[in-house]
């Protein structure tokens, strides 16, 4: 049963749209969490990380000094699907399934969150340590709600990020860079080609030797814990019109990198890459740069925690405790969690009720009973943890 009115919280959210077109986006989903915790009596920070963009910190903490856990989760969400005719905000419930925008992506994992600090602190507390939810912004682009809770200086001895693993403990993933190639060559008449520098076709032969060199180097050398690294050609323009030589053309990647790489590997990889298509064309320039809507400052590198920290084991047990699979895996996708562990050296697990495939989906939703089940796993991992 829900006994803390996790599920009601989390129809509050999602009736709150906290997509970019929003103004003052996270807000109204931010005072919905903020609302829930002060009425069962939990305090809540609000840090401002832009105007209207509060990042929210609570805490419960035992009479004694133990481990300190962060709980971490994302305000935000991506818009609506375009041409889909659901209602992304009605948080209708059918057939035991909350629907709505952010069930996944990750609302239903900061309800769980919240969920669980109440269960504590209403069956007597922690035996030892400290508790902190940090619920923040601006996930889907920038990481700017992590950046701030990092160069704030907050700092803990383990978190768990509640992206959607359906609540199977995920214990790396992939980096991740978005990185633009511009080739700049010399527009003429499409009638004198050859008197031209063709920067489309430079483009091509890039994607060519990407397909031909990058990625067979990737599945030779596959990292031991996360696999082989990988690369999406997302976008490719250039040209104005069918009878002008393109003197532009850029390409867009996203470029998933390893704990066996560093980010001079993944440019280094590239300019190889694009070395041999300039040489092929004299005259030809080039230029790769990380696009800035990829990140705000910080490298979204890959994360990686010990299988045999206590975090690990704590929640592990607490899997094993309510009869689930305690094996652990990697999850598909980037998360704050690698800022925390990189940055701010906080030893991070991926664990969070919900389906990725149903993120960002028109059919986004969450079984009603995984995220309960996630709010008393978070509550028993917390309780085992924060006991040193």
């Amino acid at each position: 049963m829900d006994d803390h009115g996790i599920i009601e919280l989390l129809r509050d959210m999602v009736r709150a749209p906290s997509h970019p077109a929003v103004a003052r986006q996270e807000e109204g989903t931010v005072l919905a969490l903020k609302h829930y915790l002060e009425r069962h009596g939990i305090p809540c920070e609000l840090v401002e990380v832009r105007e209207g963009r509060p990042n929210l910190l609570a805490s419960i903490a035992g009479p004694k000094a133990g481990r300190q856990l962060l709980l971490c989760g994302h305000t935000d969400t991506v818009p609506p699907n375009e041409g889909s005719a659901a209602d992304f905000f009605s948080a209708a419930i059918e057939n035991g399934r909350v629907f709505g925008r952010g069930t996944v992506d990750m609302k239903g994992a900061l309800a769980a969150m919240a969920g669980a600090l109440v269960a504590i602190r209403g069956s007597g507390g922690l035996a030892a340590g400290r508790v902190t939810l940090a619920a923040v912004v601006d996930e889907e682009l920038e990481s700017l709600g992590a950046e701030a809770l990092i160069t704030s200086g907050f700092r803990a001895d383990g978190a768990v990020v509640g992206e959607p693993t359906a609540n199977r403990l995920a214990v790396g993933h992939k980096g991740l860079e978005w990185l633009e190639a511009r080739f700049f060559g010399k527009a003429v008449h499409g009638s004198v080609r050859d008197e031209g520098i063709d920067a489309i076709s430079a483009a091509a032969h890039f994607v060519a030797l990407i397909e031909t060199e990058l990625i067979p180097g990737f599945e030779r050398a596959p990292d031991p814990l996360l696999g082989p690294s990988a690369i999406n050609i997302g976008t490719i323009r250039g040209g104005q019109q069918p009878s002008f030589v393109a003197g532009e053309c850029k390409v867009q990647v996203d470029r998933r990198w390893v704990s066996t790489e560093t980010v001079e590997d993944v440019f280094g990889g590239l300019e190889r890459l694009l070395t041999k298509v300039r040489a092929a064309r004299p005259g030809l320039r080039t230029e790769l740069q990380r696009m800035p809507e990829g990140m705000a400052t910080m490298l979204h590198g890959p994360l990686v925690i010990d299988r045999r920290h206590p975090l690990v084991l704590a929640a592990r047990q607490a899997l094993a405790e309510a009869g689930r699979d305690d094996a652990t895996t990697v999850f598909p996708a980037w998360t704050d969690g690698a800022l925390l562990s990189r940055e701010a050296g906080i030893p991070t697990v991926v664990w969070g009720p919900g389906e990725l495939k149903l993120a960002h989906s028109a059919e986004e939703s969450v079984a009603v009973e995984e995220v309960l089940l996630a709010s008393r796993l978070y509550a028993d991992a917390a309780r085992r943890f924060t006991v040193a």
